[in-house]
């Protein structure tokens, strides 16, 4: 296998210069740099991770304690987390925890201090109660309040409560009077902060705010609250708290004869790929997975490298509403053709 040792003699450094190279140093310009990366890959030299870590006293590892499920949001999360990780770097640990085990965090985050991470991601969407440790580490709480305590605390948003009042709006913007809205279960961090999202922004505009309809991520529950949705006349706009469920939701008031969205005006969120192929197609609030992990790992990879340093201010994820056909505004707003005005709606 190739050395540093030849790495330098070809590229026509001293090894010490190879050395920065690989740690990323400053203070080497970007010529000497690009000679010793073009004499690396001609060789097909690897960086000994091992010994890096016995020189600078880090792994340059993450890991990650993520829920053990496929849903699509945390799943999707995941994958961002993952490109982002290794955009700064850095290997990848994962850990999966079940749900209603509350020792799983704690069991999970001392897995992964066992393999000796320099810092740790909780990318665990469900409030399973504080866990009873303490961690070395920084530990990058995403979406989520601190849940135990560490050697550097840091929290970054996934923006679910901005993403609920952008949905809500779009509603109140067409014309409706409120909103009705359909969370997912509370134990989980995004369904309350979507509750408050959705609340926040009725009580804004001094409307009406009706009471929540229970449902838990699935298309079924999104179907049954439908249902029940459908037997209340004045009900002309619903939020779902998750893609899946606002899909039920149509499911059921088209059953119950009542239309999308010449009657019923419907929002989901997350933008699954599905989302644009239903009948109709669904409008809905895109989850930002990827500028929410980038956020968060460069918070993170700044507080192990840079121990003392002030972190970077944290950004707000970007919000995006993509419109599709399942809104429109309430029936005694969307003159028909007769009445020398097209029906509203957005294809």
């Amino acid at each position: 296998m190739p050395s540093s040792a030849d790495v330098a003699r070809l590229a026509g450094v001293s090894r010490k210069t190879v050395s920065r190279v690989f740690n990323e140093e400053p203070y080497v310009s970007a010529e000497v740099r690009r000679r010793v990366m073009d004499a690396a890959d001609t060789l097909g030299y690897r960086l000994n991770q091992t010994a890096r870590a016995l020189a600078s006293g880090r792994t340059r590892t993450v890991g990650v304690v993520t829920l053990g499920t496929p849903g699509y949001g945390p799943a999707t999360l995941l994958v961002s987390i993952e490109r982002a990780v290794r955009d700064t770097g850095y290997a990848l640990h994962v850990v999966s925890t079940m749900d209603g085990d509350p020792a799983g965090i704690a069991s999970a985050v001392t897995s992964l201090l066992e393999q000796g991470v320099d810092g740790i991601v909780i990318s665990e969407p469900v409030d399973e109660g504080k866990a009873a440790i303490r961690v070395d580490v920084p530990v990058l709480f995403l979406g989520a309040p601190p849940a135990f305590a560490a050697a550097r605390t840091l929290t970054t948003s996934t923006g679910s409560e901005l993403l609920a009042r952008a949905a809500t709006d779009h509603l109140l913007d067409l014309g409706h009077a409120t909103v009705h809205h359909v969370a997912g279960p509370r134990r989980w961090y995004a369904a309350r902060d979507r509750i408050e999202g959705w609340r926040a922004a009725l009580e804004e505009r001094r409307r009406i705010v009706p009471p929540v309809v229970a449902g838990d991520w699935s298309a079924a529950s999104g179907h049954a609250a439908g249902r029940e949705l459908a037997r209340d006349d004045d009900v002309t706009a619903v939020f779902a708290a998750g893609d899946e469920m606002a899909i039920g939701v149509i499911r059921a008031l088209l059953e119950a004869g009542r239309r999308v969205p010449e009657d019923v005006s419907v929002v989901g969120l997350d933008d699954m790929p599905v989302a644009a192929y239903v009948t109709p197609p669904l409008t809905t609030v895109r989850q930002p997975f990827d500028a929410a992990a980038r956020e968060g790992l460069k918070l993170l990879v700044h507080a192990i490298e840079n121990p003392g340093a002030d972190l970077p201010a944290a950004t707000d994820p970007p919000v995006e509403l993509v419109v599709r056909a399942s809104t429109a505004p309430p029936p005694s707003r969307a003159k028909s053709p007769s009445q020398g005005e097209i029906s509203w709606h957005t294809a």
